[in-house]
């Protein structure tokens, strides 16, 4: 089976990178490999060690502090061609140098990016987001982790939830409420909490999909944190949360058009392969439509991730976008992986195939990085309703 991503549109370089990314990930995490740790829940640790040796975890920060300064264009091919070779390590690096190095390299000090930003881009750093919380998800003004002011710093405590990484992570970026008087949306605060420090403990979940990078509950009993371990300004994170979530939206959709790709190639080289009624299964008509609806959702979600992409290169907020771009890619991704385990039929559903590890790790993709219900709400607002 050829390969269906069609690279038309990116410079040599981002040819090259996505090239050379390919080279190292089936080196570091071949297929065998993914199904061992997706069965254990281990992290995909020598493939993202890999990628930070060769240096492509300096995409995301600028040079000053030894990183590339590449374009959203170079981040979205980067993220799209992980997501190709497996979610998993797409979710992995997402979760460091977006979700969490993203705030640091955003809003911190110059004393905190040059003390932090060097080991993300070296691999040494590994960072999750600590945000949902027991009863609130969506509801992110609700949160109810509060940090208290004390001589030197603050003392956090509460309880997050869903916390991808945080189990591997030597910091979480954390966000508590530092004004309980303000207003909802007001009055919270973003710490780099010390993922050793005293009072923090990490309870692994067990998850559907997404094995390898999976969710934690993090509880946080006076928390000593410094102040120059603050992360922007006091009380001002949600404007700062708000102007973090292109980025955030656009490297979730990349790496799930990625996915596309790869189950859709999966699913029509199983259906050329599987015989019945004396001929592969890919000359009944009802397969090939299978499989054609597979590209072309795979297309849409590509094409919607590379236009935020280009729109964000422009100096465009691209607010629309990012959250039609987030719903597309993230449902495509779970519909071609429900189209695809039905061409493979009883094998689809076996373990001993890679479809239903597809099916498992892409249904999470409408739900995390804010629902699409929520999306919807943004648009809904965009549309004046």
């Amino acid at each position: 089976m050829k390969l269906l991503v069609n690279t038309t549109g990116l410079t040599e370089d981002q040819k090259a990178i996505r090239e050379a990314v390919l080279e190292i990930l089936e080196a570091t995490l071949p297929k065998e490999e993914i199904r061992r740790i997706d069965d254990v829940k281990e992290f995909p640790h020598a493939a993202y060690d890999a990628l930070a040796e060769s240096g492509f975890l300096g995409l995301f920060f600028d040079e000053e502090y030894g990183g590339a300064s590449a374009s959203y264009k170079d981040i979205t091919n980067f993220m799209e061609t992980l997501g190709y070779h497996y979610a998993g390590i797409g979710q992995a690096v997402m979760i460091t140098s977006i979700y969490a190095g993203g705030h640091v390299a955003k809003f911190g000090t110059e004393e905190l990016k040059h003390r932090i930003i060097p080991g993300i881009i070296n691999g040494s750093i590994k960072m999750s987001i600590a945000m949902s919380e027991p009863g609130t998800g969506s509801d992110v003004a609700g949160l109810r982790t509060k940090a208290v002011r004390q001589d030197g710093g603050w003392v956090l405590n509460g309880t997050k939830v869903w916390i991808s990484g945080a189990h591997v992570a030597d910091y979480l970026v954390v966000i508590a409420k530092t004004d309980p008087n303000a207003e909802r949306h007001q009055g919270f605060t973003t710490f780099l909490v010390n993922a050793k420090s005293a009072g923090v403990t990490i309870n692994p979940l067990q998850m559907l999909g997404r094995r390898t990078t999976h969710a934690n509950e993090v509880v946080l009993e006076n928390v000593f944190v410094p102040d120059e371990d603050r992360i922007g300004e006091e009380g001002k994170t949600w404007k700062n949360l708000m102007k973090a979530l292109g980025l955030e939206r656009l490297g979730l959709a990349a790496i799930s058009a990625g996915n596309c790709y790869r189950i859709t190639e999966d699913a029509a080289d199983y259906a050329q392969q599987r015989i019945q009624f004396d001929q592969p299964i890919s000359k009944f008509q009802v397969i090939q439509h299978k499989l054609v609806d597979m590209w072309i959702m795979a297309e849409q979600a590509r094409q919607a991730t590379y236009r935020v992409a280009e729109l964000l290169d422009a100096g465009e907020s691209a607010i629309e976008e990012t959250s039609i771009a987030k719903i597309i890619a993230t449902e495509n991704n779970f519909k071609v992986s429900d189209i695809g385990l039905q061409v493979y039929g009883g094998s689809g559903y076996a373990m001993e195939y890679d479809m239903q590890m597809y099916f498992r790790d892409s249904r999470v993709g409408p739900i995390g990085g804010g629902t699409n219900e929520i999306q919807r709400n943004v648009l809904a607002k965009r549309m004046g309703l």
